[in-house]
């Protein structure tokens, strides 16, 4: 705990803050820290030491429990989002990258890359319900909106694994292009977008069927096709904008959810991967791993409004609930 005590005035002006609700959480790679910030004001708040590479973040939907992949640590740690003190830790398996939450809060899927496992954790209880195999270097994590279905993305078996949270048993495998990143539902169930990497494209799969009915590809003037690498995605609740990340590119697609079709491409920083709205939908923040910043888009506009330097290889990023 000694760190507690030394950030003791930074934490105390975090704590004093009482819009939990305005607060972004950017987990830095590379720095071993979680930059907070305010989501108006984009002002930074503070600058928090989680663990040994920290990647993937969640909150839960109460805003109560901030978790975080501290992945050479092969733990989850979790927080208290308003002071950022560390509560506890809960068991990940080995090198947890990624994880979602299911809808209710509990429990937490992790995926395990070096094991080729997904590890279901009771948040409450902190014990292992269920270690699930799967493919070749697990990574991206998606559940369904009505939290019946998790999927599991492997880099090098190049499927969407679909599980079922009751059984915890695998019902469906979905060949995708090569290194699928992330799994990400509409806000409507009707259907679930897998980027790879290395393929270059998002697969968009009936989640009723899973069967692939299209994929989206990319191309930038004046950028080479192996720069543009698919990672994050992100849908808003009316369904009708898909956001892309494009890694190296440093560009966010913007997609029109009811075609499927690229409208626009966003300039942001180096290396974008993960991304996450506000939850009026106002803005949404994107982690730039080498230019060590965020950028803000206006999402109503489709425009990038502003860019915000945060700590070294900034790479996942959350923003507390209403």
């Amino acid at each position: 705990m000694k760190h507690i005590l030394v950030l003791a005035p930074a934490l105390v002006a975090l704590a004093a803050d009482p819009a939990l609700a305005n607060r972004v959480f950017v987990t830095n790679e590379k720095g071993n820290d979680v930059t907070v910030l305010d989501s108006e004001t984009f002002e930074v708040l503070g600058t928090y030491p989680v663990g040994n590479r920290p990647r993937g973040i969640t909150i839960s939907p109460d805003g109560s429990e901030l978790y975080v992949c501290a992945s050479d640590d092969n733990v989850v740690r979790v927080f208290d989002p308003e002071t950022m003190e560390e509560l506890h830790t809960l068991p990940s398996g080995p090198d947890p990258e990624l994880f979602v939450l299911h809808p209710s809060g509990n429990p937490l899927y992790i995926a395990n890359e070096d094991d080729n496992l997904v590890t279901v954790v009771d948040v409450k209880t902190k014990q292992v319900l269920a270690e699930i195999p799967v493919g070749v270097e697990p990574e991206g994590m998606g559940v369904s909106p009505d939290g019946k279905i998790v999927i599991n993305t492997s880099e090098t078996t190049n499927m969407a694994h679909f599980i079922d949270t009751e059984s915890f048993e695998i019902v469906a495998n979905v060949l995708v292009d090569s290194r699928p990143r992330f799994a990400e539902y509409n806000h409507d169930g009707s259907k679930l977008y897998v980027s790879s990497e290395i393929g270059g494209t998002v697969s968009v799969i009936d989640p009723a069927t899973q069967e692939i009915t299209g994929k989206i590809s990319f191309e930038i003037p004046g950028v080479l096709p192996e720069a543009i690498q698919p990672v994050g995605v992100r849908v808003t609740n009316d369904g009708s904008k898909v956001f892309v990340a494009l890694g190296p590119s440093n560009r966010v697609a913007v997609i029109d959810g009811a075609t499927d079709e690229v409208k626009d491409y966003l300039l942001v920083g180096q290396r974008v991967w993960q991304m996450a709205f506000t939850p009026d939908e106002k803005y949404l923040f994107t982690t730039n791993g080498n230019s060590n910043d965020i950028s803000v888009i206006d999402v109503a506009a489709e425009e990038v409004i502003r860019s915000v330097p945060v700590g070294q290889q900034p790479w996942g990023v959350v923003v507390a609930p209403d």
